[in-house]
């Protein structure tokens, strides 16, 4: 089996178990708890329905939008995911190269494996960065001025990670970052030679956006969880926020946003977006999934803010109904990280691909000619 073997999310994700070691597999493959969660984000699209519209003289559909001030190509852009270099030597950067290919926006974790300043210089696509508040108020400072000196177009505010969710496949397949042998993972990682070569021959792993003012995690083995725990500060709150709203002076996004009264605290504080998420099911188990909660918060903010829609997103099918109730666009990030995964660079795009054709192709059939024309009278829920 090849990429192009692949034909949908499934396809790459047995691409991606096939190539990686079982803790980094089980890393971007899991989530929290019994991941009730996990499974409900991309569940919770199949009870809503398209209605679609006949005879409506679409040719070629217009796909694009904008968010964060930037015109995308389509309503799709690459979430923000840690520790890249695990998945592919090319981590970062060969992500961002694919999202530029393809005209929307690349976003970088705080807990990128490479820098703010060398994604700058090998893309010049549109770039989102994920921020955490850390301890060392001095860290989080240091991020935001890094990203406005490097161009980036936009930064989301992770608040869902005051502490990390209990993911069992870590503790069970021994995950650290950076990895070390155990065990449990020795033998998967010997079965996996070309992974370990390249892992073991290219450039060494770290945290570089935070190696600088900590070692742990790249030069000193953590558990994910253990990293977070330690660096991050559980007493973050909106005045937090607001500060980094501020500090940043740009499109600004909440990532983690879950509630009514959250997204209009959110725009309160002046975020020019938010973006619904449960952390992709690796933090809260037993959550709400963020295409359900969609409609109660495109109502109340819809207008007032963009409104993003992170979690569960595998088929361009799911992209309309999210955009058809009222989001601005969609993020997704397994998908493209088992992409990576099976096939660096050239597996992103190759996801990226299906996932255009797929929304191009379903607006034609949903007789839809253009991203804007999408309300919610293309779909129905059954009860």
């Amino acid at each position: 089996m090849n990429i192009k073997d692949c034909y949908n999310f499934d396809d790459f994700r047995k691409l991606a178990k096939k190539k990686l070691p079982a803790p980094i597999f089980h890393y971007i493959d899991g989530g929290s708890d019994d991941e009730v969660t996990l499974k409900r984000n991309t569940e919770s699209f199949s009870k809503c329905d398209l209605v679609p519209n006949i005879l409506a003289s679409v040719g070629e559909p217009d796909m694009s939008t904008e968010v964060f001030g930037k015109k995308i190509k389509m309503p799709l852009f690459l979430s923000p995911t840690a520790m890249q270099r695990l998945y592919h030597h090319d981590g970062d950067k060969a992500s961002a190269r694919a999202a530029e290919k393809f005209g929307t926006f690349y976003s970088m974790s705080t807990m990128g494996t490479s820098s703010i300043e060398e994604i700058s210089n090998v893309s010049g696509g549109s770039k989102l960065f994920q921020l955490y508040i850390h301890k060392d108020q001095s860290l989080t400072d240091n991020l935001i001025d890094r990203c406005k000196r490097s161009g980036f177009n936009a930064m989301c505010l992770t608040v869902d990670t005051v502490v990390a969710g209990n993911r069992e496949r870590d503790h069970r397949w021994g995950f650290t970052t950076p990895p070390k042998l155990t065990l449990k993972s020795l033998l998967s990682f010997a079965l996996h030679p070309q992974w370990s070569i390249n892992y073991l021959t290219h450039k060494k792993f770290e945290l570089a956006n935070v190696s600088h003012f900590t070692k742990k995690g790249s030069s000193i083995a953590k558990g994910v969880m253990e990293y977070i725990n330690e660096q991050y500060d559980p007493g973050m709150g909106w005045k937090d926020a607001e500060y980094c709203i501020k500090r940043w002076g740009g499109p600004f996004a909440i990532k983690g946003v879950m509630s009514v009264d959250d997204a209009k605290r959110a725009v309160e504080i002046g975020a020019s977006a938010i973006m619904l998420s449960n952390h992709g099911g690796r933090q809260l188990d037993g959550s709400r999934a963020p295409f359900d909660q969609l409609p109660a918060i495109a109502d109340a903010v819809g207008g007032k803010a963009e409104i993003i829609v992170d979690g569960g997103i595998r088929r361009g099918t799911h992209v309309l109904k999210a955009l058809s109730l009222g989001a601005t666009a969609c993020s997704f990030g397994k998908g493209y990280l088992f992409g990576l995964g099976a096939g660096g660079q050239k597996g992103v795009e190759a996801v990226l691909q299906k996932m255009h054709d797929e929304i191009r192709r379903d607006m034609i059939l949903l007789g839809c000619k253009s991203i804007k024309d999408l309300n919610k009278s293309n779909v129905a829920f059954r009860s």
